[in-house]
C-alpha cells in the first residue's frame, strides 16, 4: 500500500512541475534546454516516472525558479519539531 501512495505523490509532483512550466508560459523545449536535459526526460518528470535521476529533477526545478523553495520546504529547522530537536542536527548519525 505504501508504494501506491508514493507513486501517487510522484505523479502529483510531476503535475506540479508541469503546472509551474505552464504558469511561467514556458515550452517543454525551453525548460529542457535550460535544464540541460532532453524533452523526453522532462516528459518523464511531468508524468511521474520514478526512474528519472534526482539531479535531473533538481535541474528542472532550478530552471523553473523553484529549487530554493523546495530545499527550504524540507529544512528541519522550518518546522516546530525540527526546532525542538535541533540538537540532534549536530549528531553524526541517527540512533
Amino acid at each position: 500500500m505504501a508504494g501506491y501512495r508514493i507513486d501517487r505523490q510522484i505523479t502529483e509532483f510531476g503535475e506540479h512541475v508541469r503546472g509551474w512550466r505552464m504558469v511561467l508560459n514556458l515550452t517543454a523545449q525551453q525548460v529542457a534546454e535550460r535544464s540541460g536535459i532532453t524533452r523526453d526526460t522532462l516528459r518523464k518528470i511531468e508524468t511521474g516516472d520514478p526512474s528519472v535521476s534526482f539531479r535531473s529533477v533538481a535541474q528542472v526545478l532550478r530552471a523553473l525558479g523553484v529549487l530554493g523553495q523546495v530545499v527550504d520546504a524540507i529544512d528541519p529547522l522550518g518546522s516546530d519539531i525540527g526546532r525542538l530537536r535541533a540538537g540532534a542536527l549536530a549528531k553524526k548519525r541517527a540512533r
